[in-house]
């Protein structure tokens, strides 16, 4: 149900306030919505993986937890606490006495050194009586100062150097990766990445010295073609230790270069037409303007939400693997005639489409749409939204085929669709990365 929206309304329901972040002020008013939407609070707390975790079973230095209801007698629970601790000798001692008095098993250490200090973070394995506040007040009875629990799952068992080594091999394969890698090694944080020459022009973001910049719960990284990638985590400041492994993830992805994975799949329509989708990036900008030159006004409109002129100076930021993940759709000729993006903004992520006006109608929204989700879920997005307007049909239609829950807002005039990703849609089980030479066809239906 499409429902006006304002700041007291989102307040009264208890609904976290959205903003509009405006990047390019030089454009008109209202095209550049889809850009920069996020929430307009502090991330909710997480685990390292940024997988949402069920109600009441995360708890930080302000908030309690209790354990899971009902827990079946001898039932252990896996928890992640991270304290500081004073660097003098027996002081972790002193935690560990504290914690196997509990009955709590020590299953991973990793040490962050301070100045003053270590920051400790453990992976422990507690009875299922034992909540988060006990778990709290028995670090704090220890010794240990601005503890942090929350709930962990088997995921985290794996140690941190396979952790790490595992992103870079994905990194290594795509460079829409590096936010995603940031974000499983530093826990739910916000990222984003700023280019050196904003696009449309305006003033560039503050340059950053080649060792990045880090204050506490903010660090800035010089990211790898120009520009700045910052990365905010404000329930929990950022250690010298965690500085230095982001540092040395975007050292990698700058000296890797641009890159996507290559592998396509071919698809027949209805009718009979075959159809490429495969990975897109810069080097299709030519053939995406020459698209752009083939729509119809009315099509550019519905898709950038104001002067169709300005559309092409956007390609290059859409189509680049440093702000997200592009389908493009193109015919036995070559001829591109769909694009399909998943953009990361901030902590959200935002999916568009455009299809030429002579190939609309056949399917081809409805297919890049699901793959488009099948990534979002694929790295561990917990929602996606599309920014678009109530006449277009087509992509109410589309998101309404996602077969997930939907929210509607309208906002300045815009419509925003929400789909939360806690259920799988049955179109993003299809693989949307088939090798070329295993590519077959299948049928893409409405």
């Amino acid at each position: 149900m499409t429902r006006e929206i304002s700041e007291v309304t989102r307040a009264k329901h208890g609904r976290p306030a959205r903003h509009w972040r405006q990047q390019v002020s030089e454009l008109a008013a209202g095209f550049h919505t889809w850009w920069s939407r996020r929430h307009g609070q502090a991330p909710p707390v997480g685990d390292t993986d940024a997988r949402p975790l069920p109600a009441g079973q995360q708890a930080g230095p302000s908030q309690g937890s209790s354990a899971t209801p009902h827990a079946a007698a001898g039932e252990r629970m896996l928890w992640r606490v991270r304290t500081t601790v004073q660097d003098e000798p027996g002081s972790l001692a002193a935690l560990c006495t504290a914690l196997a008095g509990r009955r709590v098993d020590i299953l991973s250490l990793q040490t962050h050194p301070l100045a003053d200090g270590t920051v400790d973070e453990f992976l422990l394995r507690a009875p299922a009586e034992l909540d988060a506040t006990e778990l709290t007040r028995t670090v704090s009875l220890a010794g240990g100062a601005d503890a942090w629990v929350e709930r962990a799952d088997a995921h985290d068992l794996v140690d941190a150097p396979t952790r790490v080594l595992g992103l870079a091999a994905r990194m290594a394969l795509d460079a829409s990766e590096l936010p995603l890698a940031l974000r499983q090694l530093l826990g739910r944080c916000t990222i984003r990445s700023l280019p050196a020459t904003p696009v449309g022009g305006g003033r560039a973001p503050q340059a950053v010295p080649v060792e990045g910049v880090l204050e506490d719960t903010v660090m800035r990284l010089r990211a790898p073609e120009g520009g700045v990638i910052t990365v905010e985590r404000p329930y929990l400041r950022f250690t010298p230790t965690e500085f230095a492994r982001a540092r040395a993830l975007v050292e990698l992805d700058t000296r890797l270069g641009p890159r996507v994975p290559h592998s396509q799949d071919v698809l027949t329509l209805p009718e009979g037409n075959a159809i490429t989708v495969r990975r897109a990036d810069t080097g299709d900008h030519e053939a995406a303007k020459a698209m752009h030159d083939r729509c119809s006004s009315r099509t550019l409109s519905m898709r950038y939400h104001g002067p169709v002129g300005d559309a092409d100076r956007y390609l290059n930021h859409l189509l680049s693997p440093r702000f997200g993940r592009t389908l493009a759709v193109h015919t036995t000729s070559g001829r591109v005639v769909g694009l399909g993006h998943l953009l990361w903004d901030g902590d959200e992520t935002e999916v568009a489409l455009l299809v030429e006006d002579d190939w609309q109608q056949r399917g081809i929204g409805t297919e890049l749409l699901g793959r488009l989700v099948a990534m979002a879920v694929e790295a561990g997005c917990e929602s996606v939204y599309a920014v678009t307007q109530a006449s277009n049909t087509g992509m109410v239609a589309a998101m309404r085929g996602l077969g997930l829950p939907l929210d509607y807002q309208i906002e300045e005039g815009t419509l925003v669709i929400t789909a939360r990703l806690d259920t799988v849609p049955v179109a993003s089980t299809r693989s949307h990365e088939v090798p070329q030479e295993r590519s077959g066809e299948r049928i893409a239906r409405d």
